[in-house]
């Protein structure tokens, strides 16, 4: 049956449902205060940046805004901790999503504001 169900899944599935999963893991490790970890959302915002070329495009254009803005969380949060080092893709925090013109606004494609989860829309 594993074997059965392994020849109907598509790698952009699998991706697509990885980026939402790192994704989400970057932000709690932002945001939720007994678990913040900056190194590690450093490293989960890379791995996204990586990516995110690899997905379709009605998804990676519904990643970039929810990327930018766990980017953003991540410089804001980085600024008080200069141990955490410069933010992710170099000088501009939101760097990663500069031919995103409002792709993936709306409450769906939002971030996690608490530990809630986000989805790509369609997932």
């Amino acid at each position: 049956m594993l074997e059965q169900q392994m020849s109907q899944v598509r790698v952009e599935d699998l991706l697509t449902q990885t980026v939402a999963s790192v994704l989400n893991l970057s932000a709690r490790r932002i945001v939720k205060e007994d678990e913040v970890d900056l190194d590690q959302a450093r490293i989960g915002i890379e791995a996204v940046r990586a990516l995110v070329a690899l997905l379709p495009q009605e998804v990676a254009d519904a990643v970039k805004e929810p990327l930018s803005q766990v980017q953003m969380l991540y410089a804001e949060r980085a600024g008080g901790d200069p141990a955490a080092g410069p933010a992710p893709g170099g000088t501009d925090p939101a760097g990663g999503a500069p031919d995103s013109p409002g792709a993936g606004s709306g409450p769906e494609s939002e971030p996690p504001k608490g530990p809630g989860l986000w989805t790509p829309r369609g997932s």
